[in-house]
């Protein structure tokens, strides 16, 4: 019983009818692991055949731990960039140094999304806000971009900051390298004209709208094999940079040199890829399960995610998360289970065992096309639009994220940007709406009396707080009820409405019993009204119902038909909520 317990649930009730759909995804997205692996290896500064073997292992364990049925995990830029950012301070890029302080990055990040999973800690998906996270990943997307220029262009360019590098870029154009322009820029454009119009060509001269999106998707795939074939039959691998020698094999275990003063030199680094990875693969995956009606588990997520960078560091790959792309991809081939990940590991083995040679003749420049389009995807100038439009708070924290990975980096500019997700949060919070209502004529129902035709009194004053009360917003609040007051220099009766507040903490108790000393010595009652049941329970452990110079209502209406009537019994403690 035990044993059976340690299969995956989707492999327990798994249907025979499901095998042909498994099949094509993998098939599909296999081909698309291929270039994006050997791109996004380089882009990390590492050997090509590393972001091949991140493509095997990976993808088996997190099938066995996750939870999505679609998801394709494997090698993303923002990861390689920010895999460079964190190991080109520390050794030369491509060395053996290198490569073994980025299989140590890449366990740490692992273990510690592992972790995470087994203390359940999903609810760490909400450390960064939406805004935050694309105005991160936009960053890393223009920084991926003039990063790879050179390469694209054939220029040497310097510039530790993407202004710089892009200046360089613009001032050695005369100086490109005409071949590797035109195997660049040519691939570039047919990969945007593969993404922009090709779907909607093929679609017109009746392909099925699924197949044409398909065939649009693998064309990063096509390219590449034609510029092999290009370069091998032109003889131009002595007039191009090419990818080179690729160590043909299967991967082997690598066990990690656990260097004392490395891991402490990468923990930062390898807690924010964590981070980064969990929230941008639970985004992906949580889109997906949306669209099939499908529940996710954030903790199983977790323990996938952790177990495929685990098992990517044990078999020298790099930092993997989840890719929207080969996700959609995917799912458009109609994966119905994590099966289809473990297939598209399975059409790595021939790829590693047989097919390496071919693409030691792979032109540099093309897998810079590749990475260029892939990471100007990335970038959501909707997301700029809509946010600045909808909130101008969250357009700022997105717009300062973007500045600030572009300025001063990706492992600044992330840290930046959850820093503004905790500012946004403390400045909303301190700044609680507060409302004079009234009640609506003929109803027992109060509302703002600035949108709405309501009953007031000159005597009592209805004030609705909506938010939790504590120490950063209580001053905030005392603030508001002063100048109500003074609008209002006939109160005599004042009902603080408590519906929306679910916590009062320390700080914000002792300044409303203050609260109600003040309006004792001003003749003023203080009455309390919806008060939520934990919180009428935390009260009654404190002194302040004890000094309430009013009353706790159970609901407005009750407490206007009271007051109105001016009794002085007071009725029986409001009930729990």
């Amino acid at each position: 019983m035990r044993a059976h317990r340690l299969i995956p649930k989707w492999l327990r009730n798994y249907r025979r009818q499901w095998l042909p759909s498994d099949i094509t995804a993998a098939l599909v997205s296999g081909m698309l692991l291929v270039p994006q692996g050997l791109a996004y290896a380089l882009l990390a500064g590492l050997p090509p055949y590393v972001g091949l073997y991140a493509s095997l292992v990976p993808l088996i364990a997190y099938a066995v731990f996750g939870s999505s049925s679609a998801m394709s995990v494997g090698p993303a830029a923002v990861l390689s960039l920010m895999t460079v950012s964190a190991l080109s301070p520390i050794a030369v890029m491509g060395s053996p140094e290198y490569i073994g302080a980025a299989i140590v990055l890449t366990l740490l990040s692992g273990l510690f999304l592992f972790t995470m999973g087994l203390f359940k800690l999903g609810t760490l998906s909400n450390l960064l806000s939406h805004p935050v996270i694309s105005g991160f990943v936009s960053g890393a997307a223009a920084l991926i971009i003039v990063g790879q220029l050179p390469a694209l262009l054939g220029i040497e360019a310097d510039g530790k900051t993407a202004s710089v590098k892009l200046v360089h870029v613009i001032e050695h154009l005369p100086d490109a390298h005409l071949p590797t322009m035109i195997f660049g820029v040519a691939t570039a454009l047919l990969l945007i004209f593969s993404r922009i119009w090709l779907p909607m060509l093929l679609f017109r001269l009746g392909t099925p709208k699924q197949f044409a999106r398909l065939a649009a998707r693998l064309m990063p795939m096509l390219l590449v094999l034609c510029s092999i074939a290009l370069v091998h039959w032109l003889r131009l691998g002595d007039k191009l940079d090419i990818v080179g020698e690729i160590p043909s094999g299967l991967p082997e275990v690598v066990i990690p040199e656990w260097n004392g003063a490395l891991v402490y030199r990468l923990l930062l680094p390898a807690l924010i890829i964590a981070l980064l990875t969990f929230v941008e693969s639970l985004s992906i995956a949580q889109a997906v399960a949306a669209r099939r009606g499908e529940r996710l588990n954030a903790d199983g997520e977790l323990l996938g995610l952790g177990a495929a960078n685990v098992t990517s560091a044990l078999s020298g790959g790099l930092p993997v998360a989840g890719s929207f792309s080969r996700t959609a991809v995917n799912a458009e081939a109609g994966a119905a289970s994590p099966l289809a990940g473990v297939l598209a590991a399975l059409v790595m083995v021939p790829v590693l065992l047989f097919l390496t040679g071919m693409f030691s003749e792979l032109p540099l420049t093309v897998l810079a096309a590749i990475i260029i389009v892939a990471a100007a995807s990335l970038f959501d100038f909707r997301g700029f639009i809509h946010n600045w439009r909808y909130d101008r708070t969250d357009g700022i924290a997105m717009s300062c994220t973007f500045a600030g990975v572009l300025l001063f980096g990706v492992e600044a500019g992330i840290a930046l940007g959850i820093g503004l997700s905790f500012a946004t949060l403390i400045w909303r919070s301190s700044r609680p709406h507060i409302a004079v209502v009234g009640r609506v004529p003929g109803t027992e129902h109060f509302r703002n009396v600035l949108r709405h035709d309501v009953e007031t009194h000159n005597d009592i004053l209805f004030l609705r707080i909506d938010e939790s009360l504590f120490f950063s917003n209580i001053s905030a609040v005392e603030d508001r009820l002063l100048s109500e007051l003074k609008r209002h220099p006939a109160t005599r009766e004042l009902v603080l409405i408590l519906s929306s507040v679910s916590r009062i903490d320390g700080t914000a108790l002792e300044r409303l019993q203050q609260i109600n000393k003040d309006l004792q010595s001003r003749s003023i009652r203080l009455h309390l009204s919806e008060v939520k049941g934990p919180v009428l329970d935390r009260l009654s452990r404190s002194k302040l119902l004890e000094k309430l110079t009013g009353r706790i209502f159970l609901s407005s209406y009750i407490a206007e038909l009271a007051l109105q009537q001016g009794e002085e019994d007071p009725p029986p403690e409001q009930e729990p909520a």
